[in-house]
Formats: C-alpha cells, structure tokens, sequence
C-alpha cells in the first residue's frame, strides 16, 4: 500500500528543523486538524499584516496599568465602581478587569512601605 503524498509550492526553503517539524506534524496528525490550524494562523498572520489583530489581555493591562502612580491607583480602587462601568464599555472581561484591580492594588500599597 502506498502512503499519500502532498507536493506543495512554498514562498521560501524551510530550515532542515521547520521540515523536520512538518513531517512530523503531518505524520502524527489528521489533515483536517491541520487544515483548522493552518486557517488559524492565516487569519492570525492577515490580521496583523493589516494592523487589526487585537492585543492580548496581558497587553491590555500592562497598557491600563503602566504608568499609574500611587495616588490614581488608589483614586481608582476608592471609584471602582466607576472604573468597571469604563472598562466594560471598552470591552475588558470580568477576568481582565479583576487582574487589572489586583495590580492597581499592589501599586496603591507601595506608598505605605
């Protein structure tokens, strides 16, 4: 029985280690898995070519946090209310929110040390 082959034109010559990778890949895995994979990352890598790929939520914290002195974290933490309603109309989840308060609330003790 002859196992199926798959001949395929590439934009540049894969290193011994990514042809290594994808036989492999291909040898362990089903063609659909990979197809899914493949559409994934082609979504993935079209999105960032056109500047629309979202950050990821340890971006968007860093981002929230950075530069938060003391006395806003604490301004934040005493308006939380305030703060939620914000960020759930920029549409941070619940989980994103809740790491975002946890930092905020080690900024806000570093002035009682």
């Amino acid at each position: 029985m002859q196992k199926p082959s798959i001949e395929l034109a590439i934009s540049q010559k894969p290193t011994d280690a990514e042809l290594k990778k994808l036989k492999e890949y291909f040898k362990e895995m089903p063609v659909g898995e990979i197809l899914t994979g493949l559409k994934f990352a082609k979504n993935r890598w079209s999105a960032k070519d056109a500047g629309t790929l979202k950050v990821g939520r340890k971006s968007i914290i860093q981002k929230e946090v950075h530069s938060v002195t003391v006395e806003q974290a604490q301004w934040r933490l005493k308006n939380w209310k305030m703060m939620i309603a914000n960020y759930r109309r920029r549409g941070y989840s619940y989980p994103t929110i809740s790491r975002i308060k946890k930092i905020l609330i080690q900024k806000s003790k570093k002035k009682l040390k």
